[in-house]
């Protein structure tokens, strides 16, 4: 049995026909529709083509000044509703800005810091997604996009995504809060596999409102020390060197 969808591009096609409309209008509409609304993809172009083919059903007059058309033929005259505008552009992709040369890496977007572990040298990269940004510090020939020590910015408006982050962390009972100094923040271990593959060990640190720090260890890095907290006591000392320039 046909679907109503399967009827009305029937009704479509032969209707239009003569009126010049594009047989594929209802494709048209549902693909130029599909991205945008998907939510209300159905009903409103069911409701909208189910409209054009009742117009276009309708017998269409057109007359010209001074017709001797027929007064029941006047009373049917109808103008015939252009197709919905297309947009057929697919969105462009584009990728985030960079914070430009950091020099030594030392101070970037709204942060200074003060202390890096011996031996780490900015590794040239960084990301900037307006409200989060984020760069690195690595050894000297390490491979290109490593990085030993990262730290990722959030204010305004990401703050919200880090702090629901950090709600799931608690429900989950994985790490801990802690003080720095006079300062809020969370410590745990990020990313461990399920095979036992060992995480990330991260600081989160709360340095305002609307300012927050997240300070991450490489595994690989963390491995360089005697332990768990050797790396705690070197991610509380990077932290305890970062200044808001907010």
């Amino acid at each position: 049995m046909p679907t109503l969808e399967d009827e009305v591009r029937r009704l479509m096609t032969d209707e239009t026909a003569r009126l010049r409309a594009a047989p594929d209008l209802l494709e048209r509409v549902i693909r130029g529709n599909r991205d945008r609304r998907r939510r209300i993809r159905t009903a409103a172009v069911t409701a909208s083509v189910i409209a054009s083919v009742a117009v276009v059903a309708t017998p269409v007059v057109y007359l010209t000044a001074g017709s001797t058309a027929p007064a029941g033929e006047r009373a049917t005259t109808s103008a015939v509703p252009e197709p919905p505008a297309i947009d057929d552009t697919p969105p462009v992709r584009t990728e985030p800005a960079d914070l430009g040369d950091l020099g030594d890496g030392r101070e970037f977007g709204h942060v200074r810091v003060g202390y890096l572990p011996e031996r780490l040298r900015w590794g040239n990269w960084s990301v900037d997604h307006g409200d989060s940004y984020t760069t690195s510090w690595n050894y000297k020939g390490d491979d290109e996009g490593t990085y030993r020590v990262q730290i990722f910015m959030y204010e305004n408006a990401a703050v919200q995504e880090l702090e629901d982050r950090l709600r799931i962390h608690r429900d989950e009972g994985e790490g801990e809060d802690v003080t720095v100094g006079d300062r809020s923040g969370y410590l745990v271990v990020t990313n461990v596999g399920e095979d036992g593959m060992a995480g990330t060990p991260t600081l989160f640190l709360k340095m305002g409102d609307a300012q927050w720090a997240e300070i991450m260890f490489s595994p690989v890095y963390a491995k360089e020390f005697a332990g768990p907290d050797a790396v705690t006591a070197e991610l509380r000392k990077i932290a305890e060197g970062l200044t808001s320039t907010l």
